[in-house]
């Protein structure tokens, strides 16, 4: 893959004795937007603070457009590399009106025409008088988004900006960051614990655990083919079923799939909830045991062989808490985890 914009080499960064990352490699090509995805304390926002130069590496290099920023003996400070960011909290100051934010960073010949053509772009025209605590907080996030642009950086950092959003406006606000970004080729680097938030805005995921990089892929990618089963129950609920190799085939307690190249005897199959349809009889093997209505779809817990299973259904078909049912495999990516 081309490293056009951020190159990481065997990056390490300790903390004492812990070691928040750890020989971490990652590759960024220009213009694309790549999320960080992972549980917390996994590195995420350590990563994104030693692409910034707000933390200097124990090991490794980091090499941003082109240029080693960062290295055994190689330091450019964080002002002079050409980096956008956008904080958890927004760091607003709040003495300053939207406008005086905007600018903060620019020299002042430029603050005249720079400032208004970035608020008409985040849609905030007519608000340059005001200060952080008059706008709400989707307000605020595009004045930190725009002072973040002010400078025409080439790459734009996101620690987590919908962390402090109500849980009703992050879709919102997520499609209107992706408009704002997305016309003006910049590559952006974003930190979230959220799969929704990744899977909808990224070309790319970076999947983090333990300090590093477990695989990257899209959303598809991630979704239909994890790296092992952390990272298959991570990016959405999982069915992981014991298997055994008869064949080319891999036997489980509800069907046989195609085995990969070069199988272990023993292997787990991996079968998401919505491939797993439920047909109600009175003589069917599994048992629904809970059923969660979520509206557009309903979520089943079905009992086999002492063994439950999760399936996701549309709310329209409706089977009763309770019911005997049949399981059926839908068609689809049925991944073998070895």
């Amino acid at each position: 893959m081309e490293c056009s914009m951020i190159r990481l080499d065997g990056v390490t960064r300790r903390f004492g004795s812990t070691t928040a990352v750890d020989r971490t490699s990652l590759c960024l090509s220009r213009g694309e937007v790549v999320a960080l995805l992972g549980p917390s304390g996994c590195g995420k926002t350590t990563l994104l603070r030693l692409v910034a130069g707000f933390e200097r590496p124990d090991a490794g290099t980091v090499t941003v457009a082109g240029r080693v920023v960062a290295g055994p003996d190689t330091w450019v400070a964080p002002e002079r590399r050409r980096v956008g960011m956008v904080f958890q909290d927004y760091a607003l100051f709040p003495h300053l009106t939207v406008a005086a934010n905007v600018g903060f960073g620019l020299p002042r010949p430029e603050r005249g025409t720079r400032v208004p053509e970035l608020l008409e772009i985040v849609g905030l025209a007519g608000l340059e008088l005001r200060y952080p605590h008059e706008l709400s907080g989707g307000q605020q996030q595009r004045v930190a988004l725009a002072r973040a642009l002010a400078p025409a950086p080439e790459l734009v950092l996101l620690d987590e900006p919908w962390s402090n959003v109500d849980p009703f406006l992050r879709e919102t606000l997520r499609a209107e960051v992706s408009e704002i970004i997305r016309p003006l080729g910049v590559t952006v680097l974003l930190v979230t614990h959220d799969r929704e938030e990744a899977f909808s805005l990224a070309d790319r995921i970076a999947l983090m655990r333990d300090g590093t990089v477990v695989q990257e892929g899209t959303a598809e990618e991630l979704y239909f083919s994890p790296a092992d089963r952390w990272a298959a129950e991570f990016v959405g609920a999982a069915n992981v079923l014991s298997g055994r190799l008869v064949g080319n085939r891999i036997e489980t307690a509800i069907g046989a799939f195609p085995a990969p190249e070069s199988p272990a005897a023993d292997s787990r199959v991996l079968i998401r909830p919505e491939l797993l349809e439920l047909q109600p009889s009175a003589t069917g093997p599994a048992e629904v045991v809970a059923r969660e209505f979520r509206g557009h779809d309903v979520f089943y817990r079905v009992l086999l062989d002492g063994v439950e299973l999760v399936s996701q259904r549309p709310s329209t078909e409706v089977v009763a808490l309770g019911s005997r049912v049949a399981i059926r495999v839908h068609d689809g990516r049925v991944p073998v985890l070895d």
